[in-house]
């Protein structure tokens, strides 16, 4: 059974950080894109980051650049995405999905399996 499980959300004061962690099981870990998306109230999703569990590229909403990190822990079938400097904006359902596509890519449409949210709130 596919599974992806993330977690890691919670309330955290602007300008903090979180860390959150995508557990995979039940395919091929190292033959997928793992993307994390994010929805916020009101609002459609969003692509957020994805890497490439095989080589370790990665690729981020311009927004997202400079201030969220993507990494991968092969070993252990689980993607984190770092989230430094924070404001309301990055109040949402965060979720992380699986694409075994070609390249890296953001487009919610080509991801085939997806995990739970968690929710990150942030407080001004």
């Amino acid at each position: 059974e596919v599974q992806l499980q993330a977690s890691g959300g919670g309330l955290v004061q602007a300008g903090g950080s979180l860390r959150l962690s995508c557990a995979a099981s039940g395919f091929t870990f190292d033959d997928y894109v793992i993307g994390w998306f994010r929805q916020a109230p009101g609002k459609e999703r969003e692509g957020v980051s994805c890497i490439s569990s095989s080589g370790g590229s990665t690729y981020y909403a311009n927004s997202m650049k400079g201030r969220f990190t993507i990494s991968s822990n092969n070993a252990k079938n689980t993607v984190y995405l770092q989230m430094n400097s924070m404001n309301s904006a990055d109040t949402a359902v965060y979720f992380c999905a699986a694409y075994d596509g070609l390249g890296l890519t953001l487009d919610s449409r080509g991801y085939h399996y997806w995990g739970q949210g968690t929710l990150v709130t942030v407080s001004s």
